[in-house]
């Protein structure tokens, strides 16, 4: 018995051990919004999982300089984190540094109060202040986007070259584009409409349909609808993509991942993502030569956008933070422009930071898409009502499953 009882013992108090290290990424071991003797920790939520092990240095890195603070971060899936991160913020116990998407999930989060005002700081001055409005509202700064992200597809320009093709210019030279690759046995866009595909390809699908960037405000307002030609002709021209098989078959099967190995075997020409994903897909191949494409679905003459950009993984103070200076000294740190330039190179991320050194080959081939191409913000995040926003994306996901585009537009219409 006493045998028995000793090995209950140990392992209960294994148990206990373990279940205090679960879900924690950086930090020296102090309780959860606790302290540990001097040091006070802050907690840091994101959801860029591919980010943790050079976001796990810079904490490192910020710990060092800053003995008297720790930090534990905690990620979760994007879909997730847009769903409960309001909620988490709440009582203040998580998220001291937080970050927060563009439009809908901004609006929310900003009518909650949960943002504190940032806008005396003196680190604003380390970001381009013609990024970051995003981030602002009633003339205040909440949140200061980090990422200067191209939300439209990574092709292979390598292939291209190869087969001499060249980015279209209209919607005709895009088909014909199309037809070349798929007469060379190759898929010309690896969609992942299990996923975030449909969020993502329809910014660079719609721009030239509808160049009125007050569209979305516009719908929500009740002076446009999802019946009218912009948007009926963009899921017209979805509808093309799928039936000539523009796209792979059972594309709203295919999650991102599926997607990236389709153009890192070389079985897709482009995926419908966007730059975030560049850094992925050397991982996954590093002979690849890779460009951003938008597809233009009008003629050359009648083109207004060439491409698509969000300024986003907005950096907040959590208002209800009880360690909001601290807090303040972590989004400090990294808008340093060695720090900034490090997250950069290893994230494959273009930033709003200024005097950020871009050394990685796929982000200084691209880095003219900042200054020499006219692009629009990506119009999904200027859609703030979320129950529009999923309207507007199940027309898609309708139309790619067989519906008629005027049919699926009214559908989304009356929803």
């Amino acid at each position: 018995m006493k045998k028995h009882w000793f090995l209950a013992t140990a392992f209960l108090t294994l148990l206990l051990i373990l279940s205090g290290c679960a879900g924690e990424s950086g930090g020296d071991g102090a309780e959860s919004g606790g302290d540990s003797g001097d040091k006070t920790k802050i907690s840091f939520i994101h959801w860029r999982g591919e980010d943790k092990a050079v976001l796990d240095e810079i904490i490192t890195e910020f710990e060092s300089a800053n003995p008297d603070i720790t930090v534990e971060m905690n990620i979760y899936p994007s879909d997730q984190y847009q769903g409960t991160a309001q909620r988490m913020l709440a009582d203040g116990a998580t998220g001291d540094v937080f970050t927060s998407f563009p439009g809908a999930q901004f609006e929310s989060i900003q009518s909650a109060g949960l943002f504190e005002d940032l806008s005396g700081e003196e680190f604003i001055a380390n970001f381009d202040e013609n990024l970051i409005s995003v981030g602002q509202k009633d003339g205040k700064q909440y949140a200061v986007p980090y990422q200067l992200v191209f939300n439209m597809p990574v092709y292979n320009k390598g292939m291209f070259d190869e087969l001499g093709l060249e980015a279209p210019k209209s919607w005709t030279e895009f088909q014909e584009m199309a037809d070349t690759l798929l007469e060379n046995g190759i898929t010309p866009i690896a969609f992942p409409g299990a996923d975030i595909g449909p969020n993502q390809f329809m910014n660079s699908m719609m721009m030239n349909n509808a160049p009125d960037e007050e569209i979305f405000a516009k719908l929500q307002s009740g002076e446009e609808s999802l019946t009218n030609e912009w948007w009926v002709k963009t899921l017209e021209d979805f509808k093309l993509l799928a039936d000539k098989g523009y796209i792979q078959e059972n594309a709203l099967g295919t999650n991102a991942d599926a997607a990236m190995s389709m153009v890192a075997n070389e079985e897709a020409a482009m995926i419908a993502t966007g730059s975030y994903h560049m850094a992925s897909l050397l991982k996954l191949n590093p002979d690849l030569q890779l460009d951003l494409l938008a597809p233009i679905t009008v003629e050359e003459s009648e083109m207004v956008y060439e491409g698509i950009n969000t300024a986003t993984f907005m950096l907040a103070v959590n208002s209800k933070s009880e360690k909001k200076e601290q807090a303040k000294k972590f989004i400090e740190f990294l808008s340093q422009p060695e720090i900034a330039s490090k997250y950069a190179n290893e994230t494959g991320q273009h930033l709003t930071v200024t005097d950020v050194t871009y050394e990685s080959e796929a982000l200084k081939n691209t880095a003219y898409w900042i200054d020499e191409k006219k692009t629009r913000f990506q119009p999904r995040f200027l859609i703030t009502n979320a129950q529009i926003e999923a309207a507007v994306l199940s027309s898609i996901e309708n139309v790619l499953g067989g519906e008629e585009p005027a049919a699926a537009a009214e559908a989304a219409q009356k929803s």
